[in-house]
């Protein structure tokens, strides 16, 4: 099995707010564990990006992957054990009701 690494290396980006602090990772830069378990369990996607998150001294990773038009985000601790999958937002619609 093999991983299929896409996606522009940028610079380490860091957000903070009053709960937590986000910080770009390069997709190199991730651990192997996180990269395996993206070969083994989700075949055909491609890591589009990542970042790290602390939130009260306790570290995950949020890590991208896409499939043709097929988005998942996938949750790891610190060690790159997997731990969830984020549930997909709803692409919100508006439309004009005419009179």
């Amino acid at each position: 099995m093999s991983v299929l690494v896409a996606g522009a290396q940028t610079s380490k980006t860091t957000v903070t707010n009053a709960k937590s602090t986000r910080t770009t990772v390069k997709i190199a830069d991730l651990q192997k564990s996180i990269t395996d378990n993206v070969a083994k369990d989700y075949t055909g996607f491609t890591i589009k990006d990542a970042s790290s998150i602390t939130t009260n001294n306790a570290v995950t990773y949020h890590v991208v992957v896409v499939k043709g038009t097929d988005t998942e985000t996938l949750v790891y601790d610190k060690d790159g054990m997997f731990v969830k999958k984020l549930p997909k937002t709803a692409a919100k619609h508006h439309t004009t009701k005419k009179k």
